[in-house]
């Protein structure tokens, strides 16, 4: 028992075994073979380590962005003339990656909380019957005023009345308004941080430059307009109704070279109000937003109402870092060596169900054994090789041709008369 114990730990630690392989002469399966293995390591190659770049790591960035306008607006709206400055038109107050810019208004001045009639086409009555409350959106008293035949409203008066959008807008000179954004990126995994205020961007050059993606692609200072016409719109018909832009700073940076590569791209995108969009009949159009000014006047609390129409700016930060690192790379390397035996088992299934001389090449892959055999030669005491040395004398004698046995050495060979 003892002796059988320490054979088997030897035979496990010192007998090392490898498949039988069988080489086929056949140019068509070759053909398919080296075809497969090819088409796999043009995409080992082209796909996983030059264009996915397998052998580097990754990364997303931490990033904080600030934002700044400048500018200074001016209407002249009924004879009132007024300069807006950036407390006046941007919301909410400076600093935020996503803010709104004011293009065009509508303006109730000298609000207070009493009773009116509502406006004309809105709540029309014939009789106190038509304004009992409950039934619209404003709180009415159930009075139909005679002069107006509208409704009678507790609300802010006089009533805002927003039918009319001033046409042209009338904070055109918003073009000429400039952004400036501040945007620094730290990636973890590498230790990296960057900001896009990069090498040779100092404040000599910020105090003149102004961004244009040929000229001065790293300027970070924007002209509203500049932003409006990159992003596909038109300045006057978005700065009517208004609507929303996407500015994407694009951090891909390849951290193999130098750091100083690592550099933003500024890409521009019209999310909605864009003016090529004709259908009249789309639920909203635009953006708006209401904001008051309220203050006392003869001790009775007044408000200033704009309903405004402006650009809503998203600033969006989009990043990818990469470094070549060994662990993705023998991962690539590993699932790439993987891949290639699918050629075998392609290259199998043609050689043993597809080609004429199938049932040949299946004896030439399988070798086969009949269960009683190792029984037999242990019955007779005798070691295995000498029991299939006795069998082979045994086939001799009794005038087996070697060479028609698919399980003999002799029947391993494809000769000429089996080829015709």
């Amino acid at each position: 028992m003892k002796n059988h114990i320490t054979n088997a730990l030897s035979d496990f630690f010192f007998e090392y075994e490898t498949p039988r392989q069988v080489l086929v002469r056949n140019r068509r399966v070759g053909v398919v073979c080296r075809l497969i293995q090819l088409g796999v390591l043009a995409y080992i190659i082209g796909w996983v380590f030059i264009y996915e770049k397998g052998y580097q790591s990754t990364d997303t960035a931490v990033s904080s962005v600030f934002t700044k306008m400048k500018g200074v607006g001016y209407t002249n709206d009924k004879g009132k003339e007024r300069v807006w400055d950036v407390a006046d038109y941007v919301f909410p107050p400076q600093g935020d990656s996503s803010f709104v810019v004011m293009t065009n208004y509508i303006i109730t001045e000298g609000q207070n909380m009493s009773t009116c009639p509502e406006l004309p086409g809105k709540h029309n009555c014939s009789s106190n019957r038509d304004c009992e409350g409950g039934s619209f959106k404003r709180q009415m008293t159930g009075v139909c005023m005679n002069t107006t035949k509208t409704c009678e409203v507790l609300a802010w008066c006089p009533v805002e009345d927003d039918h009319t959008i001033p046409d042209p807008p009338l904070l055109m000179s918003a073009e000429n308004y400039t952004l400036f954004i501040k945007n620094s990126v730290t990636f973890p995994l590498f230790g990296v941080t960057r900001s896009n205020l990069v090498e040779g961007i100092d404040a000599g050059y910020i105090s003149k430059c102004l961004h244009d993606p040929e000229k001065a692609p790293l300027c970070p200072i924007f002209k509203l307009g500049d932003i409006v016409k990159l992003s596909g719109f038109n300045f006057e018909t978005i700065a009517k109704v208004g609507g929303a832009i996407g500015i994407v700073v694009d951090w891909t940076c390849n951290f193999d070279v130098d750091v100083r590569h690592c550099k933003p791209k500024y890409n521009f995108h019209g999310l909605y109000g864009n003016p090529t969009e004709t259908d009249k009949a789309r639920a909203s159009v635009g953006y708006n937003f209401r904001f008051a000014k309220h203050y006392m006047e003869d001790r009775i609390q007044r408000r200033t109402l704009l309903k405004v129409f402006g650009i809503r700016i998203d600033i969006i930060v989009q990043s990818l870092a990469r470094k070549f690192d060994i662990i993705p790379t023998l991962t690539a390397i590993g699932s790439g060596v993987g891949i290639f035996g699918v050629a075998t088992v392609v290259c199998d299934l043609v050689l043993l169900y597809l080609l004429p001389k199938r049932e040949f090449y299946k004896n030439m892959k399988f070798k086969y054994t009949d269960t009683h055999i190792q029984p037999d030669s242990e019955s007779l005491g005798l070691d295995t090789s000498v029991y299939y040395t006795i069998e082979a004398k045994e086939r001799q004698t009794q005038g087996i041709d070697k060479s028609n046995d698919p399980d003999s050495e002799a029947g391993s060979i494809e000769t000429e008369v089996s080829k015709k």
